[in-house]
């Protein structure tokens, strides 16, 4: 018998990508405001709204899932700057409630957080380092992690890297896939050479998460790419190898706005552990560049 995955925001660019990394051992369940476009027999779209606990309380008695893994969040840093108390319902009040529901159904958590918890003075982050969040955002995200850590028995807490992909369809939040637009056009791509991350192709970070889902594995992890690098310069290596002109990627200068949130720095982590313990390989730039070609689809790179 298929075991029982539980997807939130699989209509989004990585949940959509963790759905085709599952194989025959799960049947998918997905929530989502929208119906996303993966189709096959042993998946299963819900369309709910996260913030209606009893709609979700419904899913999980109907479900039984045996894992969950909890993508859905507000993600817009200035968005949650602008609007703090739905960013803490939303990041937090519905973490909270999945968490509570995961260890109410013995289901073991996957949750996603994020590189931005750190302040980015240093660079390098391990999981052993202790967060240091700079805005409303990262704030909400690590009070995430600590209701997971503190409701669910058995849990996972990812922190991705900067993700690097394509979107299944043609909607989704991918930058890359922006990206691709804007250079198609000619038109100049603007990146910050002051920001370090260490970009995650979604392809391995799916594949990761599947892994985690599947193996008897619980803790941090920080599931990043092999390449420690600023925005500006990984976007120039992204036109090297897709063809397009250097010249087109141009420095995103910092702007003083009323309201924008502050970034880290140097937000790049180190994945040592996921290297140590998981089978799915870490991998460089260049590498999952290629990772994401191959699983193009018909998608016009």
């Amino acid at each position: 018998m298929s075991r029982k995955l539980l997807l939130t925001g699989g209509g989004g660019f990585v949940g959509e990508n963790i759905i085709r990394q599952t194989d025959s051992e799960w049947e998918v369940h997905v929530i989502d405001q929208r119906k996303g476009e993966v189709e096959r027999p042993d998946l299963h779209w819900h369309v709910a709204d996260l913030l209606e606990d009893d709609a979700l309380g419904r899913l999980f008695s109907e479900i039984e899932p045996d894992v969950v893994v909890h993508t859905a969040a507000m993600s817009d840093i200035d968005t949650c700057e602008a609007n703090p108390e739905l960013a803490k319902r939303v990041n937090v009040g519905v973490t909270e409630t999945i968490a509570e529901l995961c260890r109410a159904h013995e289901a073991k958590m996957i949750y996603f957080s994020t590189d931005s918890i750190f302040d980015g003075k240093q660079g390098g982050y391990t999981e052993t380092d202790s967060p240091t969040p700079l805005n409303v955002y990262a704030q909400t995200k690590v009070a995430g992690e600590r209701t997971v850590m503190s409701n669910v028995p058995y849990w996972v807490i990812v922190r991705p890297s900067l993700v690097m992909g394509l979107p299944v369809g043609d909607v989704g939040n991918s930058f890359m896939w922006k990206m691709i637009q804007s250079l198609k056009k000619g038109e100049p791509a603007a990146f910050p050479k002051g920001e370090i991350r260490t970009p995650v192709n979604v392809i391995t970070l799916s594949r990761a998460v599947v892994e985690l889902a599947t193996r008897p594995i619980s803790g941090h992890f920080h599931l990043s790419g092999n390449d420690s690098l600023s925005r500006f310069d990984m976007a120039v290596r992204i036109c090297r190898k897709l063809g397009y002109p250097e010249e087109l990627v141009v420095d995103k200068k910092p702007t003083i706005a009323t309201g924008r949130a502050k970034r880290p720095a140097n937000a790049s982590l180190s994945n040592a552990k996921a290297t140590k313990i998981l089978k799915t390989p870490m991998v460089g730039l260049d590498a999952g560049i290629d990772l994401v070609v191959e699983n193009k689809g018909s998608k016009e790179l």
